[in-house]
C-alpha cells in the first residue's frame, strides 16, 4: 500500500472542522484513505453509497439515516445523494463537533449547488490526484520547499535515464493501473475512460451530446500544454463554442482535464489571460493518443507535451499537501516570451519552472525565465530548467538547471 501524503493534512482537518471533503478521480484512492482514517478513529463508521442498500436510505430519510450513526460517519460517492446535504448542514448546525462528517466524491462538489451552497463555512475541501512519483517511490517530497528556500540545495537530487523517465510518463498514477503491465494497462484506461464518461459524467449532467466526449477528450489530449483554444475544438469537433465550455467543465468535473491559468502581477489580467490545458494523468493521456514508451522513445518530437503536462502534474500534487498552498500557473510576455510552469506563494514570490525534453541545455533555455524575472522584478526567487539529462548547474544565483527527477528524489 502506498503512503498517501495528503493524509496529514486529511487528519489535521478533522480536529478542527465538522466536514471535511476530500473529492478526486475515480479510483485514485479515496475510498482506502477513508477506511484507514475510520480504522484510527475510536467512534467512527463507513458507508459507500456504492451499495444500493445505503443509497436508497439515505436518498428516502438522511436525517433517521445520520442521526442514528454516532461519532464521525465517512460517506464515500457522497455526490450520489445530493439531497442529504441540507440534512448534514442541519446536523452540524445542532452540533459543529470537529470531524463529525467526512464526505468523498468522484466529482468536483463545486459543480453541485446543493452541497457547495449547504456547507459554505462548514466544510474544507481537499483534493486527492493520483499518485505522485515521490508517493511511488516512498520518498518524503521536498522539491516545492527546495525551490523557495533562501539557498537550494543539490543533495540527494539524483537523475533517472530518458527510458526510465518515459516509463514514468506512460505509467501514470492510478494504483490499479500501475499494477499492470503496458497492454493491460492500456486496457484499463480504456475501461476508466468509458465508465467514467457513462457514470460521473451523467451524475453531474444529463446531456445528449455525451459520445462526443471521447473525441473532445483526445482532441485535448493531443494539444496538451497548448493555450486553451475554444474556437479550434469547436471547429475540430463540430459542435458550438457553448457546448465545448460545458464539456470542458464536465471533463474538468470528473478530473480528466486540469485548466492551468495564465499568470499576471495583476489578478484582474490573470483573469482575461488563455488557460493551458492539461490531461490529469499522462497515463491516461498516452492511453488517449494511442501512444506507448517504444513510440515515446523512437519519436522524441512527441515527448515534449507529455513531459511537461507530466512535470505540471506533479508539482500540483505536490502543492496540494502545502499549507498555504502556493498557485500554479504558466506565462507567456507580451513580447511572447513563455515559461513553462509558475508557481506563486502567499507572500508573492515567484518561482518559474521550464522544462525541456533535451538532456543538454543551452543559454537561451533561459530566455523565458529572464523576461519572467525581469516582469517580476524583486518578487522572482528563482528559475529552474528541469531537463531528462544528469546535469546540475547554477548559470547564476537565481537561475539553475537540474535533472526532472528532482521532483521526487
Amino acid at each position: 500500500m502506498y503512503e498517501r501524503e495528503l493524509l496529514k493534512n486529511i487528519r489535521a482537518a478533522l480536529q478542527d472542522t465538522p466536514v471535511l471533503v476530500v473529492h478526486g478521480a475515480r479510483q485514485s484512492g479515496k475510498s482506502t484513505l477513508a477506511q484507514i482514517l475510520i480504522a484510527e478513529l475510536p467512534d467512527a463508521h463507513y458507508f459507500t453509497l456504492d451499495d444500493p442498500t445505503v443509497l436508497l436510505r439515505l436518498k428516502r430519510d438522511a436525517l433517521t439515516f445520520l442521526e442514528s450513526v454516532p461519532g464521525t460517519i465517512a460517506l464515500d460517492e457522497a455526490q450520489l445523494a445530493p439531497e442529504m446535504f441540507s440534512i448534514i448542514k442541519l446536523l452540524v448546525d445542532r452540533n459543529r463537533t470537529p470531524g463529525r462528517f467526512l464526505l468523498t466524491g468522484s466529482s468536483n462538489i463545486l459543480m453541485l449547488p446543493r452541497l457547495s451552497d449547504s456547507l459554505a463555512g462548514r466544510n474544507q475541501l481537499l483534493t486527492l490526484w493520483p499518485l505522485a512519483q515521490c508517493e511511488i517511490a516512498g520518498q518524503t517530497p521536498s522539491f516545492i520547499e527546495r525551490l523557495f528556500a533562501k539557498q537550494i540545495a543539490f543533495d540527494g537530487i539524483s537523475a533517472e535515464s530518458r527510458n526510465s523517465l518515459i516509463t514514468r510518463i506512460t505509467s501514470g498514477g492510478y494504483p490499479e493501473a500501475l499494477q499492470r503491465n503496458e497492454t493491460r494497462r492500456t486496457e484499463w484506461f480504456n475501461s476508466y475512460i468509458t465508465n467514467t464518461l457513462q457514470r460521473d459524467v451523467r451524475d453531474l449532467a444529463n446531456i445528449e451530446g455525451i459520445s462526443l466526449m471521447p473525441h473532445l477528450l483526445s482532441i485535448v489530449a493531443a494539444r496538451c500544454g497548448n493555450l486553451l483554444n475554444i474556437a479550434d475544438l469547436s471547429r475540430g469537433i463540430g459542435i458550438s463554442q457553448t457546448s465545448v465550455r460545458r464539456y470542458l467543465a464536465l471533463l474538468e468535473g470528473v478530473f480528466f482535464i486540469q485548466l492551468l491559468p495564465a499568470w499576471s502581477g495583476s489578478l484582474n489580467k490573470r483573469l482575461l489571460k488563455t488557460p493551458k490545458a492539461m490531461i490529469t494523468d499522462t497515463g491516461l493521456a498516452c492511453t488517449l493518443l494511442g501512444i506507448g514508451q517504444q513510440r515515446l522513445i523512437d519519436d522524441p518530437n512527441m515527448l515534449g507535451p507529455l513531459l511537461e503536462n507530466f512535470v505540471a502534474m506533479e508539482l500540483l500534487k505536490q502543492l496540494s499537501w502545502q499549507s498555504p498552498t502556493p498557485r500554479l500557473f504558466h506565462y507567456r510576455s507580451h513580447t511572447n516570451k513563455e515559461v513553462d510552469l509558475v508557481i506563486e506563494n502567499n507572500l508573492g514570490q515567484v518561482v518559474g519552472i521550464e522544462v525541456k525534453s533535451s538532456a543538454h541545455i543551452r543559454a537561451d533555455d533561459f530566455s523565458g525565465l529572464d523576461a519572467l524575472a525581469e516582469d517580476t522584478a524583486q518578487r522572482f526567487h528563482r528559475g529552474i530548467v528541469l531537463h531528462t539529462g544528469s546535469e546540475f548547474f547554477q548559470l547564476d544565483s537565481r537561475m539553475i538547471a537540474m535533472p526532472i527527477a528532482a521532483l521526487w528524489s
